[in-house]
C-alpha cells in the first residue's frame, strides 16, 4: 500500500510520474485520507474532492517558489501529502504532527496558518504585491471554494484583483456546496457558468475585471494539468473555475455532502461514528428543539445564520420546515448581524446562531449596527469553551474579553440546561437589549433556574458562606461547586458560591456585601483573564482590602492542546487551587 505515495518527498517527485501513475497516486492519497480520517476525524468532503486538482497544481507549478494559498485550508490535506508530510496520513504515530490546516511551522510550502474562510484571495494578493515590488516573477495562486466566495473579504479582494496587471491566479473550486447548501444570488451565476461550460455572457468574475477559464471535470488530472499549463506565468489576473465533486471516492459522502464536510472517527463500511456520544441530550439538541417549538408559536421569530446551521445541529429537513423563519446569509457574519439588527428594529425576533470563533469577524457590526442602536437581537454562540475546538484558528476563548466590553450588549453565561433554555426564552421575548448567550462547553447539568433576567447584572448567590467567595462563571460553575466542597473538607468552613450569570457587568451591591465577611474572592472563567470577567471583579476591589485571585487562561494562541493538561499547566485544577490557598 502507498507504493507511489511513499516515494513522494516533495513536488519534484510528482513531476516524475506518468499520467497513469498520477491516477494511481490519487487512489493512494484517498486511501491515506481514509486512514487518517477514520481514526482521528477531520475535514472529509473538501479534501476528497480536491485530490486531482492538487496533484495537477504540483505537477505544473513549482512550489514553494510558486505560492499556493488555500482558503480555510479545509482542502489542504492532499497538498500536505505532496509536500513532505505524507506520514501524517499513512503512519498513525505521526498523526498529531500534522495540523488540520496549512501551517508555516510545518513546511515551507505553507505560507499562512489559516482556518477561517474567505481569506485566500486577499492573502495571496499581498504575496503578489510584494512580489511585484521586488520585481520577482513567481506564480501566486489563491484556492477558494464556491461557498467561501460569499464572504465579504473574498468579494473585496476580487475587486482589488481585477485592478491588477500582473500574474495572479484564482482557482475557484466549485463543488456546489459550502458546509451546507449555498445561499445567495451569486450562485445562480455560478450555475449558469457550469451549465454553459463557462460561456455564459453573465459572468461575475469578468464583471470584476478578471480573465476567466472554466473546466467542467475538475477531478480529471490530465484536464487539470492542461488548464494549469495554460494559465501558468500569465501576466494578468485570471480565474480558473473548476467543477469538482465534494466527497469524491466515498459514496456516502457523495450523497450526503453536508454531513460529510467534517467527520468524527468513523467505520468505513457503515459510515457510523466510532465515538460514543452517549444518550444525554446535548445543548445543541436542546437549542434545535427550542427553535422548532418557538417558530411554531411565534411567527415573528426567525433564525439567521452565516452558513453555520451546524453550529447548533439544525438539519436540512428542519431548515425546510422553518421556511421563511430561516435565513442563511452565506459566509457573511457582518451581514448577518446587521440584517438581524434591522429585523429587530422592525419588530421581528431574530436568533443568530454560529460559533464564537467566527462571530469575532463581526465585532464592528455588533458594536455599531447592533449595540449603538440597542436592538433586541439574540446571538447564540457555540464553541466558546476552552475544551471545545482546540486548533489555533478556531479558539473560542477570546469571546469573553472581546464582547463583554461592548456597551448595551448583555452577555449571558448559563450553568445548566434549565438556565440556558430559560435565558433563550427570556432573551427572544424581551425588547430592551441585544443579548449574547454562550452555550456551555461542559457536560450537560440540570438544576433549577430563574426564568426572568430583566434585572441586568444581578448575580445569584447559590451558597452563602464566609471568608472566601467563589464567583464561577458559566460552564466553570461546576468547577466552582467542586472547589467549594473541597474548601469545606480541607479547611473546615463553608465558602460563598456565586453564579454570576451575567458576564458583561457587575452586581456591585453583592460585591459590596461580600466585604463584610470575606477576605478573598476567587473568580473562575472559561476564557482568557486579560480583559475578561475576573479582571472586572479585581478592578472593582482595587481600592479595598479584598484580595482577588483570577483563574482563567493566558492571552496566548494555544494550538491542539489537551484541555485537562492545559488546566494543570495553568494551575487551575481544584487540587492546585487548594494547595495555593493552603
Amino acid at each position: 500500500m502507498y507504493e507511489l505515495l511513499k516515494k513522494i518527498d516533495g513536488p519534484d517527485d510528482v513531476k516524475k510520474l506518468s499520467q497513469d501513475e498520477l491516477k494511481l497516486l490519487a487512489n493512494e492519497m484517498r486511501e491515506a485520507l481514509f486512514n487518517r480520517l477514520t481514526k482521528i476525524g477531520g475535514h472529509f468532503g473538501p479534501n476528497f474532492g480536491m485530490v486531482e486538482a492538487t496533484i495537477a497544481m504540483h505537477y505544473v507549478f513549482n512550489s514553494p517558489k510558486d505560492k499556493f494559498v488555500f482558503d480555510v485550508s479545509h482542502q489542504s490535506y492532499p497538498h500536505k501529502m505532496l509536500t513532505g508530510r505524507r506520514n501524517g496520513y499513512i503512519d498513525d504515530e505521526h498523526f498529531l504532527e500534522d495540523s488540520g490546516y496549512t501551517n508555516p511551522d510545518e513546511s515551507e510550502h505553507d505560507f499562512f496558518n489559516v482556518g477561517h474562510t474567505s481569506t485566500s484571495i486577499a492573502l495571496a494578493l499581498g504575496l503578489a504585491k510584494a512580489r511585484d515590488l521586488k520585481h520577482d516573477n513567481e506564480n501566486v495562486i489563491a484556492v477558494i471554494g464556491d461557498g467561501s466566495l460569499s464572504g465579504g473579504e473574498a468579494m473585496e479582494a476580487l475587486n482589488v484583483a481585477g485592478d491588477m496587471d500582473s500574474n495572479f491566479i484564482i482557482v475557484v473550486n466549485d463543488n456546489e456546496m459550502a458546509i451546507a447548501e449555498n445561499h445567495g444570488g451569486m450562485y445562480e451565476n455560478l450555475k449558469e457558468l457550469r451549465i454553459s461550460n463557462g460561456k455564459s455572457s453573465n459572468n461575475i468574475f469578468k464583471a470584476y475585471g478578471l480573465d476567466y477559464i472554466y473546466e467542467e471535470d475538475g477531478n480529471d488530472i490530465s484536464k487539470m494539468i492542461e488548464v494549469f499549463k495554460k494559465v501558468k506565468d500569465c501576466k494578468h489576473p485570471i480565474v480558473v473555475h473548476i467543477h469538482t465533486q465534494k466527497g469524491k471516492g466515498y459514496e456516502l459522502a457523495e450523497k450526503n455532502k453536508e454531513n460529510w464536510h467534517w467527520t468524527m472517527p468513523f467505520d468505513r463500511e457503515t459510515g457510523k461514528p466510532t465515538f460514543d456520544f452517549g444518550n444525554v441530550k446535548s445543548y445543541t439538541e436542546m437549542t434545535v428543539d427550542f427553535i422548532m417549538d418557538k417558530a411554531k408559536k411565534d411567527k415573528d421569530f426567525f433564525v439567521i445564520t452565516p452558513a453555520m446551521p451546524g453550529a447548533i445541529g439544525l438539519s436540512r429537513e428542519q431548515r425546510l420546515e422553518l421556511k421563511d423563519q430561516y435565513l442563511d446569509v452565506g459566509i457573511a457574519e457582518e451581514a448577518a448581524v446587521a440584517i438581524a439588527s434591522g429585523a429587530a428594529k422592525n419588530g421581528a425576533k431574530p436568533l443568530l446562531v454560529t460559533n464564537m470563533t467566527f462571530i469575532q469577524r463581526s465585532y464592528d457590526q455588533i458594536s455599531q449596527d447592533l449595540c449603538i442602536n440597542n436592538n433586541p437581537v439574540t446571538m447564540v454562540m457555540n464553541y466558546s469553551s476552552f475544551d471545545g475546538l482546540t486548533d489555533v484558528t478556531h479558539l473560542g476563548i477570546f469571546g469573553l474579553s472581546v464582547f463583554t466590553n461592548i456597551p448595551n450588549l448583555v452577555v449571558l453565561a448559563p450553568t445548566s440546561a434549565e438556565e440556558y433554555l430559560n435565558m433563550l426564552e427570556w432573551s427572544t421575548n424581551q425588547r430592551q437589549h441585544p443579548v449574547m448567550i454562550l452555550i456551555p462547553g461542559n457536560e450537560v447539568s440540570h438544576r433549577s433556574a430563574d426564568v426572568d433576567f430583566s434585572d441586568i447584572n444581578k448575580f445569584k448567590m447559590e451558597q452563602k458562606g464566609e471568608k472566601t467567595a467563589i464567583i464561577a462563571l458559566g460552564d466553570f460553575y461546576q468547577r466552582g461547586e467542586e472547589l467549594a466542597k473541597e474548601i469545606n473538607a480541607k479547611f473546615g468552613y463553608t465558602p460563598t458560591l456565586i453564579n454570576p450569570r451575567f458576564a458583561s457587568g457587575l452586581d456591585e451591591e453583592m460585591l459590596e456585601e461580600l466585604k463584610k465577611e470575606h477576605s478573598l474572592v476567587i473568580t473562575l472563567e472559561d476564557g482568557i483573564i486579560e480583559g475578561g470577567f475576573g479582571q472586572k471583579i479585581a478592578s472593582y476591589y482595587g481600592t479595598s482590602d479584598m484580595k482577588v485571585k483570577n483563574y482563567g487562561l493566558k492571552k496566548e494562541f494555544y494550538d491542539r492542546y489537551n484541555p485537562e493538561e492545559l488546566l494543570k499547566e495553568l494551575e487551575m485544577t481544584t487540587s492546585q487551587i487548594i494547595d495555593s490557598l493552603r
